[in-house]
């Protein structure tokens, strides 16, 4: 494709971004933001829940809202509904705005890869897709897609988006390696989620935040996330469970939102667990002041293959604050928290081995603060959102293929 001016506009899609005031994943905020730092003008196209149209400058960022009301706990149906909308209404902003000289295209949904199509085919306006989760391949798993019909023609739809992009962004190496296989000649490049080391770090006043939450300087577990079907946050209740009926004096802190939520409140009542406690879903900073609180940080999925190629923000976010990690599931978080002594894991089968091990290092506080160091560690030497950002500038600017990174980030894994 050759050399890509320096400076370029950039119409960058991501129906759900979000910023760190706004919490949740803001991945895209910190990598459009980076890109504006660099002297790119970058427009950021989402979905928001206003009425109608909105528009907004934030950090640099021209931000347009198109009124697509969107929330995990719609049906099928209704999610549907909302990828197409935010499709269509995308498809007329962009021609009403400046030609860009590249769309930056982000999933999920896979529906967004649609107006890369479209873009290329109609305006010849190039596009990279960034692929954050495996579409269709999750939702087959997960059973929400079973029409064998409907399988075939969105996995066609997926080679296709993946064929005629200009490269490829995977966040993890299973996700790069799932792309491999799909499209074996395109260029790929890994660029995880990364760690925010400025905003998540070990908060000095303790005490004062214990008080705040009316918890108790005990062994402490959180978990900081979406609460749906695929998180199996009810196996960190069952961890609870058995806590409470050893007579230990463990806290749970789960903070979250989600489609699952009635449910895991439900199932924390009727078994009246009464050392788990439900925080209401906040900013990026009251996302670190709860794992301020925390030992140990909650990293869990679903035990889908698929979901082995996730690279949850949570886990990174956990990494920069320096905690202690607690993983359900094999895949790649698994493999970086074996490889690089991170915490333990508690997979379903052995919660009593990880059980013992959870009381055993209760009683090795400095066990914990090894484990803690290692963590941070690992944060500052891979995965800073400004190395992430380098790596998107780079792709960005001459679209060469970042094999010595990509090679690295395998290499963290083996």
């Amino acid at each position: 494709m050759g050399e890509i001016a320096q400076a370029m506009r950039i119409i960058y899609i991501h129906q759900y971004f979000k910023t760190p005031s706004e919490g949740g994943a803001v991945r895209s905020f910190h990598l459009a933001k980076g890109l504006v730092d660099a002297g790119h003008e970058v427009e950021m196209i989402t979905g928001g829940s206003n009425s109608g149209y909105d528009q907004r400058w934030i950090e640099g960022i021209k931000v347009h809202y198109l009124p697509v009301q969107y929330e995990q706990k719609f049906g099928f149906f209704k999610r549907v509904m909302a990828f197409i909308s935010y499709v269509r209404q995308a498809k007329k902003l962009i021609r009403k705005l400046p030609r860009p000289d590249l769309l930056y295209v982000t999933s999920t949904p896979l529906t967004t890869g649609l107006l890369g199509l479209w873009a290329k085919k109609t305006l010849a306006i190039p596009y990279i897709f960034e692929v954050r989760d495996l579409w269709p391949q999750a939702p087959i798993e997960v059973g929400a897609i079973k029409n064998p019909v409907l399988k075939s023609s969105l996995k066609r739809l997926e080679k296709k988006i993946y064929l005629h992009a200009m490269s490829l962004v995977a966040l993890s190496p299973g996700i790069a390696s799932h792309l491999r296989k799909v499209t074996p000649p395109q260029k790929i490049h890994l660029i995880p989620n990364f760690s925010d080391l400025d905003r998540f770090y070990l908060m000095e006043k303790r005490k004062e935040i214990l008080d705040k939450y009316e918890l108790t300087n005990s062994l402490t577990i959180a978990y900081t996330g979406a609460l749906g079907k695929v998180n199996a946050v009810e196996e960190l209740l069952k961890l609870a469970e058995m806590a409470q009926n050893r007579g230990k004096n463990w806290q749970f802190l789960i903070m979250g939102e989600g489609s699952h939520e009635a449910q895991l409140r439900k199932i924390a009542s009727e078994k009246s667990l009464e050392q788990v406690r439900f925080i209401s879903f906040g900013s990026k900073e009251k996302v670190n002041e709860v794992l301020s609180l925390a030992d140990f940080a909650w990293i869990s999925f679903a035990h889908l293959p698929v979901l082995k190629t996730n690279s949850p923000n949570k886990f990174f976010d956990a990494l920069a604050a320096g905690k202690v990690i607690l993983v359900n599931h094999k895949g790649w978080v698994y493999d970086l928290v074996k490889t690089h002594q991170l915490g333990i894991t508690c997979l379903p089968s052995k919660i009593e081995s990880a059980f013992i091990r959870l009381e055993i290092l209760e009683s090795n506080p400095e066990q914990l603060v090894k484990m803690r160091k290692n963590s941070r560690r690992l944060a500052e030497l891979h995965f800073t959102k400004e190395l992430a950002i380098a790596h998107l500038k780079q792709v960005i600017s001459t679209n060469k293929d970042l094999s010595s990174s990509n090679e690295e980030f395998i290499r963290l894994t083996s």
